[in-house]
């Protein structure tokens, strides 16, 4: 039950990641790569505020505005730059491996001893003895369920700066989930948010754009169950293979479900 638990967990964490990488995809039309620097960038900020003593509540605001910012740099750099979609990602995405170490200080902070969302006097309080070890379950619910409830009223204009806010978020939250910041932990989540992206609209099809948020974050629960199901049987050290070869298939079945349609 604790397996299933943590799934469901991570990927609705990493489910509001894919939200913001919805945005971009499916909806702004761009390959926006300064993901994989946004998600470490929420982290960081929530380390760095953390070990000052700061509420864990107020790091999901800081986090989301910051990711938001990184958002509009990007979108600056592209639209007032002449530069490229892609490239725009990649110069924000690079310039904020720099950003995030010198934000949390260290490439790596520990912050088990620190309170965080899940791990306070308040869930102690008002969460019953029966619930409580379903806790981090029922936050990160609902942490999920008001992310989508924002992109349901998104505006076009602000896609880029909330796109990035929702990842930041999700960093922000995965890092007081697993009481540590890593910087490091970016890498890899544009490949995520895409699969979550095209599993939830590829087995979810047909929907409104309300019902597709709910789609994509189903579609990283089935992508984080996938991959510790796999996880079960091989060795660790096989997780970026095993991580490439499922991205692989979920986009082949993709673009052979839409040949069959046209």
């Amino acid at each position: 039950m604790d397996f299933v638990i943590t799934i469901i967990e991570q990927g609705l964490i990493y489910g509001i990641l894919a939200l913001g990488v919805y945005i971009t995809y499916k909806i702004l039309d761009f390959p926006d790569l300064t993901v994989d620097g946004s998600f470490p960038l929420g982290a960081a900020v929530t380390a760095a505020l953390l070990t000052r003593g700061i509420s864990p509540f107020l790091t999901l605001a800081a986090s989301f505005l910051a990711g938001a910012l990184a958002g509009v740099c990007t979108g600056v750099i592209h639209v007032k730059g002449k530069v490229r979609d892609l490239l725009s990602g990649i110069i924000m995405m690079t310039a904020l491996w720099s950003i995030n170490l010198y934000i949390a200080g260290t490439s790596n902070v520990p912050l088990f001893s620190q309170k965080t969302i899940f791990r306070n006097d308040r869930v102690s309080e008002y969460f019953p003895d029966a619930v409580k070890p379903y806790s981090t379950l029922l936050i990160v619910l609902l942490l999920a369920v008001i992310c989508k409830i924002l992109l349901d009223l998104y505006v076009k204009i602000l896609g880029l700066a909330l796109a990035n806010g929702l990842t930041a978020l999700a960093g922000c939250i995965f890092a007081q989930e697993e009481r540590v910041f890593e910087i490091s932990m970016g890498t890899g989540a544009i490949v995520i948010g895409l699969a979550s992206v095209i599993i939830g609209t590829s087995i979810f099809r047909k929907l409104t754009v309300v019902k597709t948020t709910t789609a994509v974050l189903a579609g990283s629960v089935i992508y984080k169950a996938c991959v510790a199901v796999a996880l079960k049987n091989f060795e660790p050290n096989a997780m970026k293979l095993i991580t490439a070869v499922l991205f692989l298939v979920i986009l082949i079945l993709s673009m052979e479900r839409k040949r069959k349609a046209e």
